[in-house]
């Protein structure tokens, strides 16, 4: 078997995570002595990949007969994603992911936040703005509470950083304990200026901890933000999923792909002997992402250790980078990255009617 056919065998292999062959992702194969060489580009983070990759490649040559060792040369080169509408992409920010859920309280600036950490622990440049105006987060979960962003010119702001993110907040601008009794107008305008006057830096990922619900302040965003791609964060039970779903529509509305689904609270893990039960309800994520043709990018657990590490400032991916609940969000991470790198979204959903019965 020549370099050539070797080269044809791998661009034949399907990926798990872009769902389809390799092909023109596997750039080049040469043998070196009784080893093949092989060079694969991918559009989304490859860090923590290479090794299963390798093995995945390496067994399917074996299979068609290949003898000899398997090298891989793994890259990573993530481009901009198409946006809705008439809206261009940012410049120096290629995505933007909106993390968004139907209801508060089902973990969603959890979620966005380990999915940040992750995604820059793979290799990506990646940047968290804290959308939720009334109740931001991220200072907190992302240890930096109390911290104050500075500006050089006093019109652009420059980010604060924790673990390698670049983090923007409203809660970094005001007294935690202040209310932010503001109307819909004045949220908008605020998060506007939050994007748009951050000096960002070349990202490969914008996070975007959406504000819950699906309100006018929701849809505002939705349409004025360039979105390369949407995930929904939802816990099992039916009242959840209702909420998720309409959230789930509004991204349809404004023509947003929505690359998938994240269960949380899935099972209740006991934190003195380990076992775990559906409190919430089994297989909501699943019937809710069949539903809507979209897939489920994982289930997290209702596990205290998530609640104290975020409370502490430590989210749970730098906190226990080698737990499971951590390779978890890794998975996750990698799944979205490569839906949204394959162009993947969805484009098909339920017919929805309405009666004035």
């Amino acid at each position: 078997m020549n370099a050539n056919e070797i080269r044809a065998r791998a661009a034949a292999v399907v990926d798990p995570y872009l769902g389809r062959p390799l092909g023109e992702a596997v750039t080049g194969a040469e043998t070196a002595g009784s080893d093949v060489v092989i060079d694969v580009t991918l559009g989304f983070p490859v860090g923590g990949y290479e090794e299963p990759l390798r093995e995945r490649l390496a067994g399917e040559l074996a299979a068609a007969g290949w003898r000899g060792g398997v090298r891989l040369r793994l890259r990573s080169a993530i481009a901009a994603h198409a946006v809705q509408g008439n809206l261009r992409p940012l410049e120096n920010i290629r995505n933007v992911l909106a993390v968004a859920s139907g209801k508060g309280g089902v973990g969603k600036s959890t979620t966005a936040a380990n999915l940040a950490l992750a995604l820059q622990a793979q290799g990506a440049r990646v940047g968290l703005l804290d959308a939720d105006i009334y109740g931001p987060s991220q200072p907190l979960m992302m240890g930096l509470q109390g911290e104050r962003p500075q500006t050089r010119d006093g019109k652009h702001i420059e980010p604060l950083r924790a673990y390698g993110v670049a983090v923007m907040s409203i809660g970094f601008l005001v007294d935690p304990q202040q209310p932010m009794v503001w109307r819909g107008p004045m949220v908008t305008q605020a998060l506007t200026q939050l994007l748009g006057d951050t000096l960002w830096g070349e990202l490969d990922y914008l996070v975007v901890d959406m504000p819950p619900g699906t309100g006018d302040t929701q849809l505002t965003l939705a349409q004025r933000v360039p979105v390369s791609g949407a995930v929904i964060v939802t816990t099992p039970q039916d009242i959840a999923l209702a909420d998720a779903r309409k959230g789930l529509q509004m991204f349809r509305k404004v023509s947003v792909a929505v690359l998938g689904i994240i269960e949380n609270m899935a099972t209740h893990v006991c934190s003195n002997c380990g076992h775990e039960e559906h409190v919430f309800g089994a297989g909501g994520g699943e019937r809710m992402a069949a539903e809507y043709g979209v897939p489920l990018l994982g289930s997290l657990p209702l596990d205290i250790r998530i609640r104290e590490q975020t409370d502490g400032g430590r989210p749970t991916v730098v906190a226990d980078p080698e737990g499971r609940i951590a390779r978890t969000y890794h998975e996750i991470a990698r799944r979205t990255a490569a839906r949204l790198a394959a162009g993947e979204g969805a484009t098909a959903f339920p017919a929805i009617s309405t009666s004035d019965d």
